[in-house]
């Protein structure tokens, strides 16, 4: 129970920092250009240090107990979808501009003095985006569920992290159509969410 708690907690906190409200209530404490140099990467360092705990106590407080495990020659199958769970999460990671997902490339324009420091933000739809509207989260879930060996606490966490990756997309489409407007709404029509599966009736 208190890992659930600390991951919801967590899940609502990182969502929460997302949000475009709160992002223009923080430009406004700290101005523009502080904000547009550093916010990113504050927010995603902030993310991963907070994310600690949440896996320090999901390995105390959830048996870690093998619930099944997969063997030869299956094995070698979830290890090559797990392999592609990552190709696709590099891929993916590039297409978006890797440094500027993680904040590296606004904090260094910030410091250097250097103008734009956050360009206007680019509706990537080729590559994995072509296939599926959140790429990240598909390989993510393709490597955390095709793992050989499947314990209490890693089901625990994949069950968790599936929700959130659910839950977690509907709040980014909205803040994506806010910003593309109706060129979003023309990819949602084409490409599936989460899985790259286009489901017709």
């Amino acid at each position: 129970m208190v890992y659930l708690l600390a991951f919801i907690t967590w899940a609502v906190l990182h969502s929460l920092t997302a949000s475009i409200a709160f992002k223009e209530m923080v430009r406004g404490w700290i101005g523009s250009r502080r904000y547009d140099g550093l916010y990113r990467l504050f927010y995603n360092a902030i993310a991963v240090l907070t994310f600690v705990p949440v896996l320090w106590l999901l390995a105390a407080a959830v048996p870690d107990r093998i619930l099944w495990r997969v063997t030869e020659p299956l094995s070698y199958f979830f290890l090559s979808i797990q392999l592609l769970g990552l190709l696709g999460l590099g891929i993916s990671l590039w297409q978006t501009d890797l440094f500027r997902f993680a904040g590296i490339g606004q904090a260094l324009r910030y410091v250097q003095g250097n103008e734009p420091i956050n360009p206007p933000p680019v509706l990537v739809i080729q590559g994995t985006y072509a296939y599926v509207r959140h790429p990240l989260y598909f390989f993510s879930l393709l490597f955390i569920w095709f793992s050989p060996s499947m314990t209490m606490s890693a089901l625990s966490f994949n069950i968790l992290a599936t929700l959130y990756f659910w839950i977690g997309s509907i709040y980014e489409e909205r803040r994506l159509g806010a910003i593309f407007g109706e060129a979003y709404g023309q990819y949602r029509q084409r490409v599936p969410r989460l899985i790259p599966i286009k489901i017709t009736k």
